[in-house]
């Protein structure tokens, strides 16, 4: 059964947009302002049964009880249609609320070759681009803006309103399992290329045709003790022994001036700086004092997903990442982010506790007020109140179009990085081609495909960076530990090569050790996803090697352990350097 409705002034047009903004806060209840307080997750499915993601509450119960109309879609979807058709009945469902006021559907990065619950989603029915470790390898603005046009049409195009990325933190160490989707080590590049990210989402001027950007992770998510990832216990510390704290701010500066709308911080808690020993999101000293006050940023901050409340993820316990404050009550945590000057709490779906804080007067009112005019005031500007549905044809025939297909495989190429050569690249038409890691039907248009290293005039082997199995499912998403790749692995590439000249391409999304097979390979390419096709046009000659590396490529772990997490190009004499990449 639908709310009873009410008059809507807030709906006319003429009106500034603070003055609609005013308009609808005069009209609401506590209730409904405590709801646009929780940005959670969603997965497509029925609006009347339990969402799929984590048994979560029904699609009606999220929007009718608790208020609630910002959601992180989670999970694919086999065409932009279907997904066009689940947004638009989720905005009928607003619409037949007291208020009608609109959903705002966020969403991790999804046009990459990566797929991990916690950060990013496969492309699916998406153009498919390298991921942000390749475009910064292409060191080329109009690409990386042209990628975010395409995928803001992308977006639009099925009601995906809100990016939750860039993600502009500096990948200083090395081990770091989150930096495959930042723009490498260097602080320029990263702030530039983080400019032409916003720009291609958020389009010439902010509207109805923009996506949102929340740029992340405030104020700098790399410099993490031992290289371990804040999403758990054992990553929680933030540690700054080269002191290089403000370097790790000039990506968000440029990310500032390019206009981001709304900002994430990170997980991690700072250790040894001059700011509180507490989660960035819990942070007063970071979230006030810097962002609000010294940058002057008056746009949406939402925490990372899941700061408050214990979960269950994959059937294991999942605590939440309340690092320095894991004393604090689910109620003293949250009463802590208000008052650092958060607006959002990502990842949480409990109304229920921040109306507790008010009716027990430990949250006025008015500091409600102060977020619900921000978050209203995006909605908005988005023009989400104005037309909040999606053409469902237009979303089958924008979603995957040729052209954006034939843009992301050409970044693809662009981004595949040559590390060495010995004479053996570009391979001339009808070699005989041993693959691993390559399917043999998509080989063979290169070449004649063999069984064995002994038949071949060349092999080619695709590898993953290495990184160490961890105790659960989820933890294994996140690639940590060690960069040395098994003595299996090693041993197996050595026979191959002793056999015939030998390709050995690898998967970097983190920066591997590559010390033992480049003594052996007679070439050596990373790329940060890339087809089969791609890799084999840029290997034949058919495009162009045009990459060159966005990290220094460490040259043993000793090195790595050595080196100061928060500096960059810290490791001992590299392997090869950032900027490397030959030319074929």
């Amino acid at each position: 059964m639908t709310e009873t409705t009410i008059a809507r002034p807030w709906l006319d047009t003429d009106l500034s947009v603070d003055e609609r903004v005013q308009l609808l806060l005069d009209a609401m209840t506590i209730e409904e302002k405590a709801g646009l307080f929780f940005h959670t997750m969603i997965a497509i499915g029925d609006l009347e049964e339990p969402n799929p993601v984590f048994a979560t509450p029904s699609a009606r119960e999220f929007l009718e009880s608790k208020r609630m109309t910002h959601f992180n879609l989670l999970g694919g979807a086999p065409s932009g249609r279907e997904i066009a058709a689940w947004h638009n009945a989720l905005q009928r469902l607003a619409a037949s609320t007291r208020l009608g006021i609109p959903v705002t559907l966020s969403t991790d990065p999804r046009h990459s070759f990566s797929e991990n619950p916690g950060a990013s989603i496969l492309a699916g029915p998406f153009s498919q681009w390298p991921e942000t470790l390749g475009l910064a390898a292409t060191r080329d603005e109009e690409l990386v803006e042209r990628f975010a046009d395409i995928a803001r049409q992308e977006y639009t195009a099925v009601g995906l309103r809100v990016a939750l990325h860039p993600q502009v933190d500096l990948a200083t160490e090395p081990r770091w399992a989150r930096q495959t989707a930042t723009f490498g080590e260097d602080a320029e590049l990263a702030g530039r290329l983080g400019a032409a990210y916003i720009r291609g989402f958020q389009g010439e001027s902010f509207g109805p045709g923009s996506v949102s950007t929340m740029t992340k992770h405030f104020p700098g998510g790399g410099p993490q003790k031992d290289g371990e990832d804040p999403h758990f216990p054992y990553g929680r510390e933030q540690v700054y022994p080269g002191g290089e704290f403000e370097l790790h701010l000039k990506p968000f500066e440029d990310a500032l001036a390019a206009g981001t709308r709304q900002m994430m911080p990170y997980y991690g808690m700072p250790v040894g700086t001059e700011y509180e020993e507490v989660g960035f999101g819990f942070n007063k000293s970071v979230i006030t004092g810097l962002l609000r006050e010294r940058y002057g940023f008056d746009g949406l901050v939402c925490t990372d997903w899941g700061l408050i409340s214990d979960s269950e993820i994959f059937g294991q316990p999942f605590p939440a990442r309340a690092w320095g404050v894991e004393d604090l009550t689910p109620r003293e945590r949250m009463k802590k982010v208000l008052d650092a000057g958060v607006d959002q709490f990502g990842g949480e779906a409990n109304p229920e506790l921040l109306l507790e804080l008010i009716a027990d007067g430990e949250v006025p009112e008015e500091r409600l007020d102060i977020s619900a005019r921000r978050i209203l005031r995006e909605k908005f500007e988005l023009g989400l109140f104005d037309d909040p549905f999606v053409d469902e044809d237009a979303a089958d025939e924008i979603v995957g179009r040729a052209d954006f297909r034939a843009a992301g495989e050409e970044a693809q190429r662009a981004s595949i990085t040559v590390l060495a050569n010995d004479d053996v690249l570009p391979f001339p038409p009808g070699r005989k081609l041993y693959v691993e890691g390559i399917d043999a039907d998509v080989a063979a248009a290169f070449g004649q495909v063999v069984d064995t290293p002994a038949e071949a005039d060349l092999a080619i082997l695709r590898l993953q960076a290495p990184f160490e199995e961890r105790a659960t499912m989820f933890e294994n998403f996140f690639h940590a530990g060690s960069l040395e790749f098994s003595e299996a692995v090693i041993a197996h590439v050595r026979e191959v090569a002793a056999a015939v000249p030998t390709v050995v391409d690898v998967l970097a999304d983190r920066p591997p050790i590559l010390t033992p097979i480049a003594g052996v390979a007679a070439a050596l390419t990373v790329n940060w996803g890339a087809s089969a096709p791609a890799l084999l046009d840029v290997l034949s000659g058919a495009s162009p090697a045009r990459g060159a590396l966005p990290f220094d490529l460490p040259r043993s772990m000793a090195a790595v352990e050595a080196s100061r997490p928060d500096v960059p190009f810290d490791t001992a004499d590299p392997l090869f350097r950032f900027g490397h990449g030959l030319a074929l």
